[in-house]
């Protein structure tokens, strides 16, 4: 029975439909509209747009992202320990961290489309500016996504709401990713730069918007509880100045969870494979595509596609949650890109069509399996919090200390691939055109083939390997872990 039937009844409460509408799930699902539209754009384009228009050299594009990476790392933990012990209500109460991050967040994203300055080649300035751009940028996401994951945590800790969540979120993240389709639609696969840049102005705007929703509407089980304590143990710790004894001492809790261990190693791969495919699939499809194979209409569409059917996956396979769990459904989407890799390296590249459907495919099941991991690391949070018998979860010191072992595969593989590219003539013939060696440019292609292939197949075996021993695998079997209270 809870101790707190009141507030229980105010959870269940927000669970209630009006119309078919959950609020609760519609206000959490904001910020995915509104963080996927700047997300999926700031992702797929800053690569092409500094190496290709920019003219970055080589030396200052790995030197932004041995930055970029050590930042992303580091600012994960840093704002989970925050987030979950400030005693400023701007960083305790999630929502509010959505709510004053949101405006920020917009803006760091516009940073990239504007040039400082008509960059010559090899400008130094232009790596300066990629430098800032990736880490104002990846600063204020996670401020503000770590929050809402945090919220998907501590909204329910029934399997049913979360799946709930997960389905409103989906929904949400399919019109966000929309925001692919339509830039290269307005912008003529960034063609036309001017048009590029307008639309990225609008999409700012609608995406604060979207997340100021989720700050004015959503709410934690557990805002008033730490309201009324003082923010639990955590804020307890922080008062009597034994906070970095108490950082080191959860943080080492956190990272001796053997189920903890396992998801991250998983997890580290499936951010370095969405990674390769978002920076990598417009220029690998323009030099394993003959453009008269495909047309730039068919190619926006394809990259949309790409964004889209993520989305569409999760969205279809809500009862195979319910009837199966995450466990069975993210190990089978290893299996499955691994045979997709294998299938399309003995066909080889002369298959056009198949390559299309082969890259939007494997990014549409990379991305769908991405979106599921918030239930992994959401039963990963509740057995922290009943073993450790807490009076609130560590919801984003979980999430952030994830994020410091696996946000670095976000710099690791835009390095690694161009590293690889330009040791086969990348950098000499991207703009080479006509006038480029048919021999140099046969080797760069298939190269390029190689990784499109060997990459995913290798990738996921080792993350068929990494998984099969993760143990939480029934939680979506148990009605009622725990009350919410």
């Amino acid at each position: 029975m809870s101790k707190h039937p009141g507030r229980r009844m105010t959870i269940m409460a927000r669970y209630s439909t009006n119309f078919g509408i959950n609020h609760a799930a519609l206000a959490y699902a904001m910020t995915t509209l509104g963080s996927g539209m700047i997300n999926h754009i700031f992702s797929f384009y800053y690569v092409k747009l500094f190496l290709n228009k920019y003219k970055i050299s080589e030396g200052a594009f790995h030197q932004s992202q041995v930055v970029y990476m050590v930042w992303n790392s580091v600012n994960d933990p840093l704002f989970g320990y925050l987030q979950d012990n400030s005693r400023m209500s701007c960083c305790s109460h999630r929502r509010l961290s959505i709510l004053y991050g949101a405006p920020l967040y917009s803006l760091a994203f516009l940073l990239a489309w504007f040039p400082w300055r008509s960059y010559a080649p090899d400008d130094w300035l232009c790596g300066l500016h990629l430098t800032v751009a990736l880490c104002a940028f990846d600063g204020l996401l996670t401020f503000v996504l770590l929050a809402q994951c945090a919220l998907f945590a501590e909204i329910s800790s029934h399997h049913e709401n979360r799946l709930r969540l997960i389905k409103y979120n989906q929904v949400a993240s399919l019109l966000g990713s929309s925001s692919i389709l339509f830039c290269g639609m307005v912008s003529e696969n960034m063609e036309n730069f001017k048009h590029f840049q307008m639309f990225t102005v609008l999409i700012a705007v609608l995406s604060c918007a979207c997340m100021i929703y989720t700050g004015v509407h959503s709410e934690s089980r557990f805002d008033k509880l730490s309201d009324s304590s003082g923010h639990g143990e955590q804020a307890a710790a922080a008062q009597t100045g034994c906070s970095l004894s108490m950082l080191k001492t959860m943080t080492w809790q956190i990272l001796s969870n053997r189920d903890f261990q396992l998801f991250v190693l998983m997890n580290f791969f499936q951010v370095f494979m969405v990674a390769f495919f978002n920076n990598f699939t417009m220029i690998f499809t323009e030099r394993l595509i003959p453009q008269d194979a495909l047309s730039s209409l068919a190619k926006s569409v394809m990259y949309g596609a790409g964004f889209i059917l993520p989305q569409l996956l999760v969205l279809c396979s809500h009862s195979l949650l319910l009837k199966l769990g995450y466990y069975k459904i993210i190990l089978f989407t290893f299996v499955l890109e691994a045979g997709m890799a294998a299938v399309m390296f003995v066909l080889g590249p002369q298959h056009y069509y198949f390559m299309a459907f082969f890259l939007t495919a494997s990014t549409a099941i990379i991305q769908a399996a991405f979106s599921l991991f918030g239930l992994p690391l959401a039963d990963i949070i509740d057995t922290d919090l009943q073993k450790y018998k807490r009076s609130s979860p560590l919801s984003s010191m979980v999430f952030g200390t994830n994020a410091l072992f696996t946000k670095p595969a976000q710099s690791l593989a835009p390095m690694i691939v161009l590293k690889i590219l330009n040791q086969f003539g990348y950098e000499q013939l991207k703009d080479a055109g006509q006038d480029s060696s048919p021999s140099a440019l046969e080797s760069l292609h298939s190269v390029m083939f190689y990784l499109v292939c060997l990459v995913p197949m290798c990738v996921a075996t080792l993350q068929v390997l990494a998984w099969r021993p993760f143990s939480i695998r029934n939680s979506h079997t148990v009605e009622m872990k725990y009350i919410d209270s």
